[in-house]
């Protein structure tokens, strides 16, 4: 199998909202072009310019504090009037992603890969996976032993550090994974994070009992998802534009 490119586009801290916004706008233009070229795909030899037509793009970011919903859990409005009382100051949303209800803050390296599983391998399980094997690999560059359990996700004996939600069209991905490293976990003291009884969350600098904040962690896990996706990245220039 031939060495893809992807593009990754660094947007910084971002609202939730904008961020999703960019994301449908990229996938939009993907099924655009799936239109156009018979899904063949070809993004080789890609501008900066052209960054927002690109097949294959990770999005990295930070958010500002949101809880956010998936498909799978009823009682959205509910939950959120629960959590207002609280006086929490961050946003709520119900996305398309599959999972229930997380917790997305500064600190937390979030990446959304925007791209064709006809690139890769046509199988969402497979992708799951592929992402967790991405974070696992990430936390080992830490000294950090991670592992996977019948949860989703990534896991330190009975404490998630990393969380996967995603959604795909026509093979085209949304949303992504949200990695734990230096932020406050005390807002998963409000939720039952991802439905899951009993379980707790934990980050980077917890574990290894250092500082390790979200710029020290994108290169380790843009290096682990170009290992596990066989891929190569490059840079864009217009990182914070739509």
């Amino acid at each position: 199998m031939s060495v893809r490119t992807i593009v990754v586009r660094n947007l910084g801290r971002i609202g939730y909202a904008r961020g999703l916004e960019i994301q449908k706008s990229l996938q939009r233009a993907q099924l655009q072009r799936i239109k156009q070229l018979g899904n063949t795909g070809k993004n080789q030899n890609i501008t900066d310019d052209q960054c927002h037509d690109l097949l294959d793009t990770l999005l990295i970011c930070e958010h500002d504090p949101v809880y956010t919903i998936g498909i799978r859990q009823d009682g959205f409005d509910e939950e959120v009037e629960r959590l207002k009382k609280l006086n929490l100051n961050c946003d709520y949303y119900k996305t398309s992603r599959g999972g229930l209800i997380t917790f997305h803050g500064p600190g937390q390296l979030v990446c959304y890969p925007i791209i064709n599983l006809a690139h890769f391998t046509k199988s969402i399980r497979c992708y799951v996976h592929q992402l967790e094997k991405c974070l696992i690999a990430t936390c080992n560059r830490f000294n950090v032993a991670a592992g996977t359990t019948e949860h989703t996700g990534v896991w330190i004996d009975d404490n998630k550090i990393a969380a996967i939600g995603i959604r795909a069209s026509r093979w085209i991905t949304l949303h992504g994974i949200a990695l734990n490293c230096n932020n406050d976990l005390s807002w998963f003291d409000h939720i039952v994070p991802c439905g899951i009884q009993g379980k707790g969350v934990t980050s980077l600098t917890a574990t290894c009992h250092r500082e390790i904040t979200v710029d020290d962690a994108i290169q380790p896990f843009i290096e682990s998802f170009c290992g596990e996706f066989n891929c190569r990245v490059v840079h864009s220039k217009c990182e914070s534009k739509t």
